[in-house]
């Protein structure tokens, strides 16, 4: 067509090309839904859940394999040697992260997308998925209570690291057994210093649930500090015990909790273990000295697991155990795993 000219005369009227530049945006746009639902379920069969003979048993350690993504187990007593690898068992499902009891399971997982979404992923026994809720944010704590029932998980909202003050997260929890699904912790009422707080920087991260049920620990921070609070579901209310308490996770007995405390204004080396007698309120420092950015698991009363990057950086990251007591030295129980929970 020659600039200037105009081009020949349609054989449709302005009515006509309407109605068909109509349908071809909603050609289009039907194609463009096709092919995304097309490839979510593409990538959902690629990660299908897990292989009908991996199962929770016991007693194992459970734990995201990092070279592949899924759940993988070993005897929980095994640790690699120099130089060896100790056998896993392998074929659990995609999740980033990962925890169990009771015979339930929680998996979080990252959704693919411009927006970062995640799954809860709700697991029966034979890691059949029960229920699926998906959330805005990047999956980072995930928390079952002992009989299975109560669910909490983490997220990011914005950021994607607790060694900035540019982060928010989003706690949700599930009572499996009404199915009431509180989709953020933030609107509980909390007392600080024996006053009602109103804030609207309220964060809440890394719940752990008592045997009870109704009891709970989490992470709160706001005006720039970080409380360990405890709370009660029953009665819908939250207090602040102690500053500087991040990642509470409950020992079996329900006497002591490991955190990881600030130790250092470092952004490579911030945190360090400790774990607190909630009868006594003294605090221990474990004998790990290496910065901690994770919420422990209890493998049994005594001991403690963790993940730490490994060697050569990316996202590999190992398992390590420390005895709860402060005595003793770490060692590495997995290599190339997170999100440790102890089985059976």
């Amino acid at each position: 067509m020659t600039a200037g000219l105009p081009g020949p005369p349609s054989p449709l009227g302005p009515r006509a090309r309407i109605a068909v530049l109509v349908a071809a945006v909603l050609l289009l746009a039907a194609g463009s839904v096709g092919y995304a639902l097309h490839a979510e379920t593409r990538a959902g069969g690629q990660q299908a859940g897990a292989d009908a003979s991996f199962t929770l048993g016991g007693p194992a350690l459970y734990f995201r394999d990092t070279a592949t993504g899924r759940v993988a187990h070993q005897p929980r007593a095994a640790t690699p040697g120099a130089g060896t690898t100790v056998a896993r068992t392998a074929g659990g499902p995609a999740c980033d992260r990962f925890y169990a009891a009771g015979g339930t399971a929680l998996c979080l997982r990252a959704k693919p997308g411009v927006l970062p979404r995640t799954y809860a992923i709700v697991l029966d026994r034979r890691l059949r998925e029960v229920r699926r809720i998906t959330v805005p944010g990047i999956p980072t704590r995930a928390r079952v209570s002992a009989s299975g029932r109560m669910l909490a998980w983490t997220v990011f909202a914005t950021g994607d690291s607790y060694a900035t003050t540019a982060f928010s997260t989003r706690t949700a929890v599930l009572d499996l057994r009404t199915g009431y699904l509180i989709k953020s912790m933030e609107e509980i009422p909390l007392t600080i210093d024996g006053v009602r707080h109103h804030a609207p920087d309220l964060n809440y991260w890394g719940m752990t649930f008592a045997r009870d049920d109704n009891r709970f620990y989490a992470t709160v921070s706001t005006k720039g500090r970080t409380y360990l609070v405890a709370g009660d579901m029953k009665h819908w209310s939250a207090k602040a015990l102690r500053r500087n308490a991040e990642c509470p996770s409950l020992s079996p007995d329900n006497t002591r909790i490991a955190f990881k405390k600030k130790v250092s204004d470092e952004p490579s080396a911030p945190w360090r273990l400790y774990v607190l007698d909630l009868r006594t309120m003294r605090e221990t420092a474990l004998a790990e000295t290496r910065s901690v950015d994770d919420q422990a698991a209890w493998l049994d009363n005594s001991t403690v697991a963790y993940a730490l990057p490994g060697a050569g950086g990316g996202r590999r990251s190992d398992i390590w155990s420390v005895p709860a007591d402060g005595t003793g030295a770490a060692r590495k129980v997995v290599a190339g795993g997170s999100s440790p929970v102890a089985v059976g």
